[in-house]
């Protein structure tokens, strides 16, 4: 009899549910498309809400921060969404009157009548509606999942952090590696299992750019870290490739705790070379060079000790006593929406559709590299102009054609083995060649390290003109380690057939 019952209870159960969400969905599908795109901002500004209250706490529960990763993804995903659909919806309508003036002087059989069509269809495609309503679901069950998270948020200590717009909060923080901060200062605090006697050894593997100094230098910098080890000791390329590296002395002292009970040292190891020279090749990295750097210290570190590895290359797999944390460039979706915040703050993007849908396209083309995204935010915003951004997405994307021969997938736009030919806005008949590229950090001093000011964005405008070979500033990160980025450079004029082709084709398309 309860099993009859049973049965009967779960087929009611799911009969109202699926009852439940028939109706759901045909109330959703007599909303509008600007009803629904409000409905999405709506439940956007909620989630972002809970985010945003997460990243000023201090969160060191993995499953919380597994959540919290999941509704960001969640909250970058819907901003995609939305600032898709209303770009595609105001140039749509920028299409329609423009479509309305040209048929004051033509027929309506002269008009394309699939372009009309589109225009005047009513809506989105069913695919679109699909996604839209997909997404909207999703921001309901994180909101809605959330409601446990918000509670045990109360209970996690906030950070001191003075009250920032939301673009300079991204100035002042890393953006979107919360969850890695976690993973890498619980590494560096857990105990040794008993009767181990070897140190812990952290690899962190990542391309070149992805921020894996910057998150190291973050974690160092943690009040946690730095009051658990007695010093903290940096070894780079120079270092490994010198034969005569017999002890831990010849490493750089980042920090150095006298206050500390303990004398815990923490050894981080960068492979990929040092920042005035050319980086360390794959191939050099193999289990000589680790023995060279393991052996002499093995015996000498004290108990409790811990190392971190970074390099490109998986080779380091094998150097580890834990799994590896890898670290990838930003989705589309994320890269999104630390493109927009760096370029429109905390002001709403859709107040300006024109550029939003300029900024879309380009951020597609810039591949989710944080140095692409800070460089051509900076270019963008010295002039808020709908026709500046379309010329500076236009050179981008034959600087893309010109240099990259079809590489779509490489992150890195800048690194490639050939010289880098970019197209200059106002100086049609000279390319702004890089020759060459590196990096220093605010530690660095001595070794020929540039001090120019000249920026990468005056020479691309024009307003620098130099001569010969140079260095530029490409940007300097205001987070630490504060690195900036310097391009070796020349300026080349063109062949005078490829300028006067140029001109002519200028000419017609006018």
């Amino acid at each position: 009899m309860a099993m009859f019952l049973s049965a009967i209870w779960s087929d009611l159960t799911s009969r109202s549910i699926s009852f439940l969400m028939q109706r759901y969905q045909e109330r959703f599908s007599r909303l509008t498309v600007e009803e629904r795109l409000n409905r999405l901002q709506r439940l956007l500004l909620r989630v972002r809400v809970v985010v945003e209250e997460a990243e000023e706490r201090r969160i060191t529960n993995q499953a919380m921060l597994h959540q919290l990763s999941m509704m960001r993804k969640e909250m970058y995903r819907g901003y995609y969404t939305l600032y898709t659909l209303r770009c595609r919806t105001h140039e749509e309508a920028a299409d329609a009157e423009h479509m309305h003036q040209v048929s004051r002087f033509f027929t309506p059989s002269q008009l394309n009548s699939a372009k009309r069509v589109r225009l005047f269809g009513g809506g989105s495609s069913s695919g679109e509606q699909e996604q839209l309503q997909q997404v909207l679901g999703r921001l309901e069950t994180a909101i809605e999942d959330a409601s446990e998270l918000v509670v045990f948020l109360s209970g996690c200590p906030r950070l001191y952090r003075q009250p920032y717009s939301m673009y300079l909060v991204l100035d002042k923080c890393m953006f979107g590696r919360q969850t890695e901060m976690e993973r890498v200062v619980g590494f560096l605090l857990q105990p040794d299992a008993p009767g181990d006697e070897n140190p812990g050894v952290l690899p962190i593997i990542g391309p070149r750019k992805v921020g894996k100094s910057t998150l190291l230098e973050q974690a160092c910098n943690d009040e946690r870290v730095r009051d658990h080890f007695s010093e903290i000791l940096f070894l780079n390329g120079i270092n490994l490739r010198s034969e005569n590296m017999v002890t831990i002395g010849d490493a750089v002292i980042k920090y150095q705790n006298p206050a500390s009970h303990g004398e815990r040292v923490l050894v981080i190891v960068e492979l990929d070379g040092d920042r005035f020279s050319k980086r360390l090749d794959d191939e050099n990295i193999d289990e000589g060079l680790w023995r060279r750097l393991y052996s002499p210290y093995i015996h000498h570190i004290p108990r409790g000790s811990k190392i971190i590895v970074t390099s490109r290359s998986d080779k380091i797999v094998s150097f580890g006593t834990t799994p590896p944390l890898r670290l990838q460039f930003l989705d589309r979706d994320a890269f999104w929406y630390f493109f927009k915040v760096r370029l429109f703050g905390s002001t709403d993007a859709t107040e300006h559709p024109k550029l939003a849908s300029i900024a879309m396209d380009m951020a597609m083309e810039l591949n989710g590299c944080f140095l692409n995204a800070n460089m051509f935010s900076e270019l963008l915003r010295s002039n808020v102009d709908a026709r500046f951004w379309s010329v500076a997405l236009t050179i981008l994307r034959e600087l893309k054609q010109k240099n990259l021969f079809g590489g779509a997938h490489q992150v890195d736009i800048w690194e490639v083995a050939e010289p880098v030919y970019v197209p200059r806005v106002n100086k049609s008949s000279e390319d702004f060649v890089i020759l060459d590229d590196y990096e220093t950090s605010s530690a660095d001093h001595g070794g020929g390290v540039a001090t120019t000011t000249m920026t990468v964005q005056e020479v691309l405008l024009g307003t620098a003109r130099p001569r010969g070979k140079f260095d530029v500033l490409a940007w300097r990160s205001p987070i630490p380690p504060h690195f900036s980025y310097f391009f070796g450079c020349e300026i080349r004029r063109r062949p005078r057939h490829v300028v006067a082709g140029k001109k002519r084709i200028q000419k017609i398309g006018s």
